[in-house]
């Protein structure tokens, strides 16, 4: 009897010893793993006010067709190794959802990977029984009762059969393309500079805002006051972003774009 006894002490002892961290291979601790909790938990979580953030990690037509209030956009397929902007705190609790609990896994392995430490994952919003909201039922409700909501555009860019939707910057320059663009569509021939990047000339100039910026694919930037470059790679220089197109790779622009010149149309599509 004692002898199984010691056994079974020496076989937990393993199983426990199999459990710790594992060194990086640089030497340093490996970093927790990530929580996975179920669906009660976050929500008894999302109840407290302690700074949360839930990230939904779907693509956008899913979020918009309905998501948990209260929830950010930020899909899975764009979170790469650079820390989002959308989550500039390390230590922040983040909840993370997607759809059936696949991409949530990957999103939640990425984020702890790039140093966030108090990530917690609650699987798919097919078994979430609490409240969903669409993306227009969440602009309703963050307008005030009485207030008028005024049209905002969005900037269309239409590549052979491909059209691509993106959301315009809080800037002097972007004011000044749209307006220049809501009259009439414009074409521009472009061509590929980098391997990051197409570019091409405005028929007008605009007032500049630059800034020193690491670009992401989807951006669509002012370069030197008249020309407009549409980024499918990364690149880090003084720099006016005017638009974004989000929920986008490089590969699938590249996809769209080609390799050689192309043109891309542009205009406004305005909400009612």
């Amino acid at each position: 009897m004692k002898r199984i006894t010691l056994i079974i002490a020496l076989f937990l002892l393993a199983a426990l010893a199999g459990c710790a961290a594992e060194p990086a291979a640089d030497g340093t601790a490996a970093p927790a793993a990530y929580a996975q909790i179920d669906q009660e938990t976050a929500r008894q979580m999302m109840e407290r006010d302690d700074g949360h953030v839930i990230l939904d990690v779907r693509r956008a037509e899913e979020y918009a067709a309905g998501h948990i209030p209260g929830a950010i956009l930020l899909p899975n397929e764009s979170i790469g190794t650079e820390r989002p902007p959308e989550l500039p705190d390390l230590e922040q609790i983040i909840l993370i959802y997607c759809r059936s609990g696949n991409r949530s896994k990957q999103a939640a392995q990425k984020l702890l990977d790039m140093g966030y430490t108090n990530i917690y994952e609650f699987g798919g919003i097919l078994t979430w029984t609490g409240e969903l909201e669409t993306e227009e039922e969440a602009a309703m409700r963050n307008t005030p009762t009485g207030a008028p909501v005024r049209p905002a555009p969005m900037l269309v860019l239409e590549v052979g059969e491909r059209r691509f939707y993106a959301s315009l910057e809080d800037n002097d320059s972007a004011r000044a393309f749209i307006e220049q663009l809501s009259p009439e569509a414009i074409e521009v021939e472009m061509q590929d500079y980098g391997g990051f990047e197409k570019v091409g000339a405005l028929p007008w100039a605009l007032p500049r805002s630059d800034e020193e910026i690491t670009t992401r694919p989807g951006d669509v930037i002012l370069y030197q006051g008249d020309r407009i470059t549409l980024y499918y790679g990364q690149n880090t220089w003084s720099l006016t972003r005017l638009a974004r197109i989000g929920n986008v790779t490089g590969e699938e622009l590249l996809e769209a774009l080609g390799d050689g010149a192309v043109t891309i149309r542009f205009w406004l599509e305005w909400s009612e």
